[in-house]
């Protein structure tokens, strides 16, 4: 979705989009600094030092920067070891791309289901099958893809302690959550105590991807980043990103590799946007608050869940409906109303290419989330008039009221 609200399909534009990159004339002077500086492609000062800046504001020894969040995916799970006829397990509610990378690798996906908590992966089922196959004697997956669904943190600390336990590699998707975290041990033990999270997410397992798409927290126009404490492996990615070219003048390469290299051009933005980060969270924040006082306490929503543990950057609010029935009516109200809304993702399992996969925990919670849930405009830039009518909107959808007019919020 571009600012003026058209959708990146090219359909008919929303006056009111469903997440709108925020950019300023920082940023575009950001961009024109390294045009004039003549670094325009996969390297130079721009690039490194948005790799140095990012590392330094999740709290990561490293950081790579890439093309996109699926190319981050990919080579973490390239770089932790997957290949033809291993098993990665990945969350069930979530956008396509974290399963894809696994099947880049020729690696056989197996789907968990979420908890109704966070909605998150079912970190519970997933640690008990992980115990279960030890007992048994049975492999156990290369690697766990965790997603923080909709910028709220997956409990990850009894997780990350089971794959360390059983030789399991543990890769967060946090595509969707730059901004969000923990206090230790990020299991929802240790209340927030402050108002900023201790522990970002991407960094509780071996390595962290997220995505700066234009819909994201912060936006390069397209791209992602990997992250990792481990400069080892942090090697192994760049080298992967780079055609896995070996240094020198010759074009001498030891490895097939990608072309997955972020151009500085992105990076230029993407520093921008990083020194606004703070900024960003606050305000999406603060329309995720909004949306929850307007909603407490109404018969027939239930608004996404805030943790008191995590810390949520607020990067799509959702709300949960009685039936599909009632969300969908508020969905067509709302686009009548040239408001963008979207359903939650499709469980994977739902999808053609992922159809056949086996779903630890039987999927049931991701199906009952997807039919129910809906996702309200949470740009930065929302005006509260804006919000207010979409408060309004959903409430008579609810209440199965036809007026349309604005409700007191």
């Amino acid at each position: 979705m571009n600012p003026t609200g058209r959708s990146v399909d090219g359909s008919r534009a929303s006056s009111v989009p469903l997440s709108a990159p925020d950019l300023c004339d920082l940023d575009a002077e950001a961009v024109r600094r390294c045009v004039a500086d003549g670094w325009v492609s996969t390297a130079g000062p721009h690039l490194t030092a948005f790799e140095d800046a990012f590392a330094a504001a999740v709290g990561a020894r490293s950081a790579v920067a890439v093309a996109s969040g699926t190319a981050a995916l990919h080579l973490a799970l390239l770089v932790a070891g997957v290949g033809r006829g291993d098993e990665v397990w990945v969350s069930d509610l979530t956008f396509v791309a974290s399963a894809n990378g696994a099947r880049y690798c020729g690696a056989d996906v197996v789907l968990v289901d979420s908890e109704r908590v966070t909605w998150n992966l079912d970190t519970a089922v997933l640690c008990e099958e992980l115990d279960r196959r030890a007992r048994h004697g049975r492999r156990q997956p290369k690697a766990v893809v965790a997603v923080h669904l909709l910028g709220h943190p997956a409990p990850l600390g009894m997780l990350a302690e089971a794959c360390r336990r059983h030789g399991v590699t543990l890769i967060e998707d946090a595509a969707e959550a730059l901004g969000g975290g923990w206090t230790p041990p990020a299991d929802g033990s240790s209340p927030v105590t402050a108002g900023r999270p201790c522990r970002s997410v991407g960094t509780i397992g071996e390595l962290g991807c997220f995505s700066f798409n234009g819909n994201k927290m912060l936006t390069t126009g397209g791209g992602g980043m990997v992250v990792t404490d481990d400069p080892e492996l942090a090697g192994r990615v760049r080298h992967l990103a780079t055609q896995a070219k070996l240094p020198g003048l010759a074009y001498d390469h030891d490895l097939v590799g990608f072309n997955y290299r972020m151009p500085a051009l992105n990076a230029a933005l993407g520093l921008g946007q990083l020194a606004r980060l703070d900024r960003t969270v606050e305000a999406r924040r603060a329309v995720a608050d909004r949306y929850d006082a307007a909603f407490s306490g109404r018969a027939g929503l239930t608004t996404q869940p805030d943790e008191a543990w995590a810390y949520r950057c607020g990067w799509l609010s959702a709300v949960l409906f009685e039936d599909r029935d009632r969300r969908d009516l508020a969905l067509a109200r709302l686009r009548e109303a040239g408001i963008e809304a979207r359903p939650l993702w499709t469980p994977l399992h739902h999808l053609a290419p992922y159809r056949d996969c086996p779903v630890l925990g039987g999927g049931a919670v991701a199906t009952e989330l997807a039919e129910r849930g809906l996702c309200l405009p949470s740009s930065a830039s929302l005006a509260e008039a804006d919000q207010h009518r979409v408060v309004a909107i959903v409430r008579d959808a609810v209440a199965g009221a036809g007026s349309g007019q604005p409700i007191a919020a």
